[in-house]
């Protein structure tokens, strides 16, 4: 199975990483089935995936504890990520939102990202991190000047506590200083076949420094799995609604494109959640895709995606559908 780079480190992960926000429940996504949840990261080992995301501020906490338990004895076969510079056991002057009832805020001073290691390494149960991501960074760089940030967490790879840098929510500015004052591997960003905004903001800068890109979300809060209809209803409630690609005409516009793409999982045997997966893949050099799962199904429809090998006219077919969409999108 073919493996990207991560980066200028020395790691490698096949283009599917598991995201793990989901398994942590709470008011966002709801409660889970813990054993379930175990079962689904052992299901993706199985097939082939073999990075697996979380942060603390999933579940607060949960999702950590149910990632360690399910890679116990198994964590030298793993790349195992999770991130800093969220915090809610104290106040500090940048409050970030609330979560799960708890005020959390960001801190990315090297006490408080150092804190955040040693508690995830706790809930993780492992003494090391492969990939460490600030969660989000700094809205004041004189309250916690990227310079600190950065040595801290070249510091704690020369420990062995960590074995590559990541940052998450960045602007091309801020990876350039990453870069300038250490070593940046990976940057994890909102991505999908619809809302392409880095590929113009954050590629090119990427390309120039070998800053790795995976990407979140990329089948939009599930709707370009094929699944979802124009007869779809969310609740009031539901984040869904906050998504712009799910408004009524671009869902329209969606709905119907992966309809005209139908016939393709019949060719690929496939379902039209793992054809956008591997067509994704194919829109950005190396790009890596991290993929929610809760369920030992939804992981295997995921993995499927590692499998399929899209032909170039195929491929030529479905962009030239989507940039008609993308040209009439709100």
């Amino acid at each position: 199975m073919k493996t990207l780079s991560i980066g200028k480190s020395d790691l490698h992960s096949p283009y599917i990483a598991m995201g793990t926000w989901a398994i942590g429940g709470g008011t966002w996504w709801g409660e889970n089935d813990d054993a379930l949840s175990v079962r689904t990261i052992e299901e993706a080992m199985d097939h082939g995936i073999c990075w697996f995301d979380t942060a603390p501020v999933y579940g607060i906490g949960h999702s950590e504890e149910i990632v360690g338990k399910a890679l116990k004895g198994k964590r030298s076969k793993v790349l195992l990520s999770t991130k800093c510079g969220l915090e809610w056991d104290y106040e500090t002057p940048c409050f970030h939102k609330v979560m799960e009832g708890r005020n959390v805020y960001r801190d990315l001073s090297p006490k408080g990202i150092r804190k955040n290691l040693e508690d995830s390494l706790r809930r993780l149960q492992t003494d090391y991190i492969d990939i460490y991501y600030t969660h989000w960074q700094s809205p004041d760089f004189s309250l916690y000047p990227l310079e600190e940030t950065v040595g801290v967490l070249m510091d704690l790879k020369k420990e062995g506590k960590i074995r590559a840098v990541g940052a998450s929510n960045v602007n091309a500015d801020i990876i350039r200083q990453y870069c300038r004052l250490g070593q940046l591997d990976v940057i994890q960003e909102k991505y999908s076949i619809a809302d392409t905004r880095i590929a113009q903001e954050l590629v090119p800068v990427c390309e120039e420094y070998q800053v790795s890109i995976q990407a979140y979300s990329p089948l939009e809060q599930g709707l370009l799995t094929g699944k979802v209809t124009m007869e779809t209803v969310l609740s009031p409630t539901d984040v869904r609604n906050k998504n712009r690609f799910w408004k009524t005409e671009n869902r329209r516009q969606l709905v119907d494109m992966l309809r005209e793409w139908t016939p393709l999982t019949e060719k690929y045997h496939c379902s039209l959640a793992s054809l956008v997966i591997c067509y994704t893949a194919s829109t950005i050099s190396d790009l890596n895709i991290l993929c929610g799962a809760r369920k030992p199904e939804q992981i295997l429809d995921n993995a499927r995606a590692l499998e399929l090998h899209l032909q170039d006219e195929d491929i030529s077919r479905m962009t030239a559908q989507l940039e008609k969409v993308r040209s009439h999108l709100l």
